[in-house]
């Protein structure tokens, strides 16, 4: 259970009293949101796309879009998802639980610029009835994200 992974990665880490369960679903970023009465843009939602044939995980700002143009310039290919059906395989996570903790080995991490503007953000923690509230620091420290992209563009 993908849940079980994120905890005892955020345990290892000693963040584990950090993860809120949730009795409302927080699949999604305006759901997340709403269960944890902060704004859209402070949920850390985690993308996972295919890059040379291989799962990557871009943490982002929960109102962020990816940008083509910038996407294609960092990862030299088109962003594509990886479908929705392949998520939990090659992630470790299922939709709408994707985080950045106890991922499958391989999988790359990567933290958008977005992030960096807040003091907490609130990334998932493994499933869709859970998140974890950490500093840009304290989640920077726990992952060590392969590198800072800057691959989205946020809504007016």
């Amino acid at each position: 259970m993908s849940v079980e992974r994120a905890k005892s990665f955020l345990k290892e880490k000693g963040l584990d009293e950090k993860i809120i369960v949730l009795n409302e679903k927080s699949a999604t970023v305006q759901q997340a949101a709403e269960a944890l009465d902060v704004s859209e843009d402070e949920i850390a939602k985690t993308l996972s796309f295919i890059v040379d044939d291989k799962p990557i995980l871009i943490v982002a700002e929960g109102t962020a879009r990816i940008d083509n143009k910038k996407y294609k310039q960092t990862f030299h290919t088109k962003a594509k998802m990886i479908p929705f059906d392949s998520v939990e395989e090659l992630t470790g996570h299922a939709p709408g639980g994707v985080c950045p903790f106890g991922v499958n080995d391989g999988v790359k991490i990567y933290f958008d610029e977005s992030i960096k503007r807040f003091e907490k953000v609130y990334p998932a923690a493994g499933n869709d009835h859970t998140a974890v509230e950490l500093t840009v620091d304290q989640l920077e420290t726990a992952v060590e994200p392969e590198a800072w992209v800057d691959v989205t563009k946020i809504p007016e």
